[in-house]
């Protein structure tokens, strides 16, 4: 077997030689692609075997019996096999030769041999400008479909509402001030969201009023109040006034008011307004030394007011000019040994409260002399009527008689 073997590869190899070269590239060309194509034929192969394990179970027995039944000799098995390696490493060695030779005309044959390669069909694009106009269809018509769905709904007017904030008013009050209805619809409340806002501020007590939304149907009515500046004192009932300048209708308890508190004793609405303007522009430290504010006008100020502090000191300062001149008292009073009253109406000086008494006293004794002379010059004004009047009832009786006496005369005549 070896030398038939042998004597064919000899024959191979003279062939080859009696070839042209071209005709060898060719052959070489032609070999190499049935080994590339045996092998993808090997590799497809075992593949499909792998796939087909769990079947081939049965069949990889009945392989295994037969092989049984037909047993090789190992010794010539062995012998066969050292030939054929022998004849295929010279049958190599041969080759190689041979294609060293060839190796530069290699490539330029390929290129002209090989054969096109199919490519396979691609399926046709659908072009973007279909697709963007199939979207500016779908997604509106989407878009509707889901608020008209909503609209329908239940969900579309219910609603949870709460407010957060309030001390002196009411959430009930709040939520009537706010104009919200059951029947308003949650998408309304969020797009006229600043005009229910501005509503709920109509309550003269809401400084800010803030809406807030929380998915699905919570709403959240933040609020903050004005604050509470003084109260307008008339006998016994106490009526807050608002930082706003807005004097509250309605009177509190004694029990509610705090331990310490401004008192306003007049309640013109402009001057109120007026001295809640000027009061927000002073320090807190000062507004918390003012206990009483009283009208004090004066033939020059008529808009005088005299503030009683704390410390028992009294500040004489007009009402338009409040926040320029108050803020002088911080400065005076540490100079000041006792109770005083601090003059700021035209200038700024300070006398005692003695001082002030007994110029209250002079007044006061100068208005009662005045008063007195008045009455006096009254009196006697009264006095001198009364005997005028008394004389003119005299001359009248004098004339009734004349006038008798007349007439009597010319009946006797007559």
């Amino acid at each position: 077997m070896s030398k038939d073997k042998k004597n064919e590869g000899k024959e191979i190899l003279e062939e080859l030689k009696e070839l042209s070269e071209w005709q060898k590239r060719n052959q070489e060309y032609l070999k190499k692609k049935a080994e590339e194509e045996a092998a993808l034929a090997e590799e497809k192969e075992k593949e499909k075997q792998a796939r087909m394990a769990s079947k081939s179970e049965g069949t990889d027995e009945t392989e295994d019996q037969e092989n049984e039944s037909n047993p090789k000799d190992p010794e010539s098995a062995k012998e066969e096999s050292e030939e054929k390696v022998e004849d295929s490493e010279e049958v190599k060695k041969e080759v190689s030769k041979e294609k060293s030779k060839s190796t530069e005309n290699e490539g330029q044959d390929k290129k002209r041999e090989k054969k096109p390669v199919k490519k396979k069909s691609a399926k046709p694009k659908i072009p973007a400008i279909h697709i963007l106009r199939a979207l500016t269809i779908l997604f509106p018509s989407l878009l509707l479909l889901i608020v008209s769905a909503y609209l329908l709904s239940p969900y579309a007017t219910m609603k949870d509402i709460r407010v957060e904030g309030t001390v002196q008013t009411t959430a009930d009050d709040i939520r009537q001030a706010s104009g919200i209805q059951d029947s308003d619809y949650t998408i309304n409340l969020l797009l006229d969201k600043v005009k229910y806002e501005e509503q709920i501020k109509s309550n003269y007590w809401v400084e800010s009023a803030q809406l807030v939304y929380q998915f699905p149907t919570k709403f959240t009515i933040k609020v903050k109040e004005y604050d509470i500046v003084a109260y307008y004192v008339s006998g016994e009932s106490h009526y807050p006034i608002l930082s706003s300048g807005q004097l509250e209708t309605s009177s509190v308890s004694l029990v509610s008011l705090p331990e310490t508190y401004l008192s306003v004793l007049f309640n013109d609405s402009e001057q109120i307004k007026t001295f809640t303007s000027e009061l927000s522009q002073i320090s807190p430290e000062l507004k918390a030394a003012i206990q009483k504010v009283e009208l004090a006008p004066s033939k020059v100020t008529s808009d005088l007011i005299r503030l009683t502090m704390y410390d028992t000191d009294e500040v004489l300062v007009p009402l338009s000019e409040m926040s320029k001149k108050l803020p002088y008292y911080s400065k005076i009073k540490p100079q000041l040994s006792e109770p005083s009253v601090i003059d700021m109406e035209a200038g700024i000086y300070s006398y005692t409260v003695a001082d002030k008494l007994i110029m209250e006293a002079e007044e006061k004794a100068k208005q009662e002399a005045k008063e007195a002379e008045k009455k006096q010059k009254e009196e006697e004004k009264k006095r001198l009527e009364e005997q005028q009047s008394k004389l003119e009832e005299e001359k009248k009786k004098l004339e009734e008689e004349s006038n008798r006496n007349q007439t009597t005369q010319r009946s006797s005549r007559r």
